[in-house]
Parts: C-alpha cells; structure tokens; sequence
C-alpha cells in the first residue's frame, strides 16, 4: 500500500528539532528502517529513544511520527515490524500530561478503529495488549473499552484483562 511513506513524505522532517540535537531528518531513514523499508528490505529495530522520546520528555517529532505509526499499522506490514510499532505509538501517548502529548494522543485518537481491530484480529497477544493499553489512553467512551475487554479477555495480557493499565493513565474526557 506504501501509506508508511506517504506520511512520512507529508512530514517537514527538516524543520523539527530531535531529541538528539540534530534536525529530524534522520528519523524518515530511521522510520523506513522499522518498517522494513529501509536498505535492508526487511524490518530492522532502530531505538528512537532520545530522538522522540525520553523517559521524561516527548521531543518536538513524536506527533509526526504518532502519524507515521498509524500509517504503518493501516499498512502492510510483518508481525515484528508491527509491533514495533504499537510499542512506539504507546511511547507517543503515554506518560506526561503536556500540550504535545496531548496532541499525539488526538493523532492517535483518528487511528482508534485501528486499534481495535489489533485488538480482536488475535494476530497477537502481546500486539493486542499494546494496542489496548493505548486504548486505556485514548478512548473517551468507558463503555466501549469495558465490552472490547470483555470480549477480548481471553487473549489479552492480565493486566488488560483487571483493568490495572487503566489506573496508569487518564482517557480524554475522564475525571
């Protein structure tokens, strides 16, 4: 389908600042890479850690590549590259409550049934855990994330199951 690199194409790499320092530039190399894209033409894990996100900070690209995520996911993609990533979009939307955060979970947000198709295709336990945490995060309507769990319980990891990702982060909407 190649949706990976026309997000990524859409993407003004050059004007955003990388964790790294350097422009972003790198990270359409590094993107193409993970989805197997790349020189290899195969998927090759490249750690974007302190590029577009730190454990205390999300960097100035994590929305273009929240985008690029989704992309991939609507794309075809193998198994391992898609779980790369659904870890990567969970890096976009969990942890810090900031205006850029906030705005990777509304890109995000656009990919929800997505995310719920991960959810119950049953390709993968662990891909289906992930997608659900990223759910918790994102999904305003409790009612539905309560049914899909239901449903979903008996392939997802325990703590989908209990509901105790719940309690780490706050959906848009949630008091």
């Amino acid at each position: 389908m190649n949706l990976i690199e026309r997000e990524i194409a859409r993407q003004d790499w050059q004007s955003m600042r990388c964790g790294c320092g350097d422009t972003a530039e790198h990270l359409a190399g590094d993107l193409r890479q993970l989805a197997g894209r790349g020189p290899e033409q195969r998927p090759v894990h490249v750690s974007l850690e302190e590029h577009v996100w730190s454990p205390a900070t999300l960097w100035e690209p994590a929305p273009a590549v929240t985008s690029v995520a989704l992309a991939a996911l609507a794309d075809e993609l193998a198994p391992l590259a898609r779980g790369w990533f659904l870890e990567l979009l969970q890096r976009m939307v969990a942890g810090e409550h900031t205006e850029r955060a906030e705005h990777c979970q509304a890109i995000a947000a656009q990919g929800i049934w997505l995310l719920y198709e991960e959810v119950m295709s049953r390709r993968s336990p662990a891909d289906a855990g992930d997608a659900f945490e990223i759910l918790t995060v994102i999904e305003p309507d409790r009612a539905r994330l309560q049914r899909v769990r239901e449903i979903a319980a008996e392939w997802l990891p325990v703590c989908c199951r209990t509901g105790l990702c719940d309690d780490e982060f706050e959906a848009p909407g949630r008091a």
